[in-house]
């Protein structure tokens, strides 16, 4: 009954409004003033000798005030928030009493050499009494609004517990730990426990109340606090030291989770109180290369720009990466209206909060209609060309070649054509790693389309694919590929689908013990994808170094660990979350590479590098296009994949045929 009194009161007092809660902080403090006033007499005369001042020196009572509250009002002591009460409010209470102090000061002793003698010593107890009684309820009043009478003094057995809210130990016991101390004590969802720091300096002492342990001592701030999860508040700290924290902390059953990086902190995308669970770039520990401006700049800055499969995972991030650095005017084109409408509201908020002087134009579209991409790129004489449109998802293209044949070889065919006859300068395509030597549709229709803009590029004037006319046309464009490996958090990759597995408890499903993958992070990916296309000479196949190759089932069992839970096996029964292995799916390899052939130059980036592949003259290449195109229209899967494999060199496929029009017919009689 009394919490409930309690809790009643203060949602009464936060609901006053601000002209009533003003007022009663004003009498509050003329109350105190006049409390600090008395006090000051029985402190310099005692009670045995003390005579009522209120009597003697009714004028000191009424100046008093008058002196101290319009200071108070001039250093905003009552515009500050209770709630909020911090550092900044406590040096203007200070500013505030020490200057009405001294000029009450000088009253006294102008009025002591007219009339009664006051003691002196009298201002200086009425000084350090109105600090330590104003400021001291103030800080009160903060932790009665925020209901947190012991933060901190877990240990303490009459504090009050709340059971309900998850116990978390902050790792950072610096300024960003202790704002996210401060925000998570606001929140009241989750309950600081300790710090955790690396300073050996810090250890065993209290900061804001919290104890602070040493990473070698985290099993007995488990065993003392009950902590459940660890807050990563190292906004700042390089991503291979962000790896060794977190490899320290797997062993624990702990949930892992971090506040964001001070670059979102400054860009005002997120607040310090935003948690997010860890970033699996932090696994990787690999800290991304600075760009180079120049290449960044370089088919962008005051250009018109197109991006295909704008909505997507990889088009997406090429977007944002695009609008920092200044276009004319960026063309974001898809065939998703939902994914355009997104990226599009996204970059229209970003443009107005940062004021950028870019046009957005969303152009709703498919790669398959060239003319469309013709009248597009002639009407807005578009400069460059961020082709990212494609069908990624391995077993979804297997079961459905025709369409990610079209989607991916002709889609890329016609794009690249439209780009040659509306004169566009470059043109950059994202092809990906499984293009080297495939083993599934998605790979080949990569590699093929490599090949398509191989072959373009060494035609000065070439005959186009489908043009009855014959006519010869001009190539003025720059073509220029991007060959990399997986992307983190991209759409269908194996992050999310953990994420969501461990979310509903398990199992995790991995297709094989042995399997292996590069990642990198989409803005990473992005960010190399610019400069690589600002490279090239035309028909240039650049590589991404994509570091170490990772295991899957290594990434699973980590993930496991960070997320506050054990991995389920043989050797562990009783564990919480089990791994198993299905087995490979269609086209699915264990490994993949990003070379062909072994012939790679370096470049002046340290993270590109330019293959040497082979190529397919242009004119046997639009026959081996006709006739797969024929193979296509009559359904004819199986000259379909053998024309794939005498085209795409390395094409072995890993199985039968499993597109799902082939199934049907194979069962029909």
């Amino acid at each position: 009954m009394k919490d409930k009194g309690n809790k009643g009161l203060r949602l009464y007092l936060v609901s006053l409004s601000r002209r009533k809660k003003r007022l009663l902080q004003v009498c509050t403090d003329v109350v105190l003033i006049w409390l600090a006033l008395w006090l000051s007499f029985i402190v310099r005369l005692g009670i045995d000798e003390m005579y009522n001042p209120i009597l003697e020196h009714p004028w000191l009572f009424l100046v008093a005030p008058l002196v101290a509250v319009p200071l108070f009002i001039r250093f905003g002591m009552y515009r500050a928030v209770m709630r909020y009460f911090g550092n900044d409010a406590l040096v203007a209470i200070i500013k505030a009493v020490t200057l009405s102090s001294l000029i009450l000061a000088v009253v006294v002793y102008w009025y002591s050499n007219h009339q009664v003698v006051i003691p002196r010593s009298i201002v200086f107890n009425y000084w350090w009494l109105s600090l330590v009684i104003i400021g001291g309820l103030r800080l009160t009043m903060r932790q009665y609004f925020l209901g947190d009478w012991f933060s901190g003094a877990h240990q303490l057995p009459f504090k009050h517990r709340d059971e309900g809210a998850t116990k978390v130990a902050i790792y950072g016991a610096g300024t960003a730990g202790n704002q996210l101390l401060a925000a998570l004590r606001m929140g009241r969802a989750m309950r600081p426990v300790a710090f955790i720091d690396d300073d050996r300096d810090l250890a065993n002492r209290v900061i804001s109340g919290l104890q602070v342990y040493t990473p070698k001592h985290l099993q007995k701030l488990i065993k003392e606090t009950g902590a459940q999860e660890v807050l990563l508040a190292l906004p700042s700290a390089s991503r291979a030291r962000r790896r060794e924290i977190l490899a320290l902390l797997e062993p624990y059953p702990l949930h892992v989770r971090s506040v964001p990086a001070f670059a979102d902190l400054a860009s005002g995308r997120v607040k310090v109180d935003d948690i997010q669970d860890v970033d699996i770039a932090d696994l990787l520990g690999r800290d991304p290369v600075p760009a180079q401006g120049d290449l960044l700049e370089h088919c962008i800055k005051k250009q018109i720009v197109l991006v295909t499969g704008a909505g997507g995972s990889i088009g997406s991030e090429l977007c944002r990466q695009i609008v920092g650095l200044r276009p004319k005017t960026l063309l974001l084109f898809d065939h998703s209206e939902y994914n355009l409408y997104n990226i599009l509201s996204e970059l229209e908020q970003r443009i107005a909060r940062e004021s950028l002087s870019v046009r957005l134009l969303p152009m709703l579209g498919s790669v398959r209609n060239q003319q469309h991409l013709v009248d597009i790129m002639t009407t807005w004489r578009v400069d460059t060309v961020y082709h990212a449109a494609a069908y990624k998802h391995v077993p979804m293209v297997e079961h459905n070649m025709a369409e990610g044949i079209i989607n991916n070889v002709f889609g890329t065919l016609n794009t690249a054509q439209a780009a040659l006859q509306s004169g566009v300068a470059n043109f950059v395509l994202i092809s990906t790693d499984k293009a080297v030597r495939p083993t599934n549709v998605m790979g080949s229709t990569k590699r093929l389309s490599e090949l398509i803009l191989q072959a373009l590029s060494r035609e000065a004037a070439p005959v186009l694919y489908g043009d009855s006319s014959k006519i010869a046309r001009v190539n003025k464009t720059r073509f220029t590929m991007v060959r990399f490996g997986n992307v983190l958090g991209s759409s269908g990759s194996v992050i999310p689908l953990f994420h969501k597995q461990i979310k509903h408890g398990g199992p995790l499903t991995v297709t094989h013990p042995k399997i292996t993958r590069y990642f990198m992070t989409i803005p990473e990916a992005a960010q190399l994808v610019i400069q690589a296309g600002s490279m090239g000479q035309g028909g240039d196949v650049f590589v991404l170094d994509m570091g170490e190759p990772v295991r899957i089932t290594e990434l699973a069992e980590k993930m496991i660990h960070l997320s506050g839970f054990s991995v389920r096996s043989e050797q562990n029964p009783h564990g919480d979350i089990s791994i198993e292995f299905i087995g490979l799916r269609p086209g699915e390899k264990l490994y993949e590479e990003l070379l062909i052939g072994e012939n790679v130059l370096v470049t002046r980036h340290p993270m590109i590098m330019c293959a040497n592949e082979d190529y397919i003259q242009w004119d046997q290449l639009k026959q081996n296009l006709e006739a797969l195109m024929a193979a296509i229209s009559a359904d004819d899967f199986k000259t379909v994949r053998q024309l794939l494999r005498d085209t795409v060199s390395g094409y072995t496929p890993g199985g039968e045929i499993v597109d799902w029009l082939y199934e049907r017919q194979r069962q029909e009689p």
